[in-house]
């Protein structure tokens, strides 16, 4: 993954990845079935009306809820078996986001 300063455009690509590593690896698909499409696009619809920004945290920081119940409860599902995945499948790309999210932390508590 080659660097990517726009952080909105980063968290797409992240979201991208595990959706992509669930579909393949849990669900066993080939390519995105209908229901990782319709969770990629939704994903990355949120992303572009994210009301942070460039400013924003990782979505599981973010103390603005904006994915429907259904969609967030499929993320999550996504998320808790691609996330630790992550450093397997896509290690640059893991931890550059863990150390964004860390970061995030330490600045907004510091100040």
């Amino acid at each position: 993954m080659t660097h990517i300063k726009s952080r909105i455009t980063r968290e797409k690509k992240i979201v991208e990845l595990m959706i992509r590593l669930y579909c393949k690896r849990k669900e066993r698909n080939r390519e995105l079935c209908p229901t990782c499409q319709d969770l990629l696009k939704y994903a990355h619809a949120r992303l572009e009306h994210c009301p942070f920004g460039e400013k924003k945290s990782t979505c599981r920081l973010c103390t603005v809820h904006c994915y429907k119940p259904e969609m967030r409860q499929r993320m999550q599902s996504v998320m808790r078996y691609a996330g630790p995945r992550m450093l397997l499948y896509h290690p640059i790309a893991a931890i550059r986001h863990l150390m964004e999210e860390t970061g995030h932390l330490f600045f907004t508590h510091t100040n």
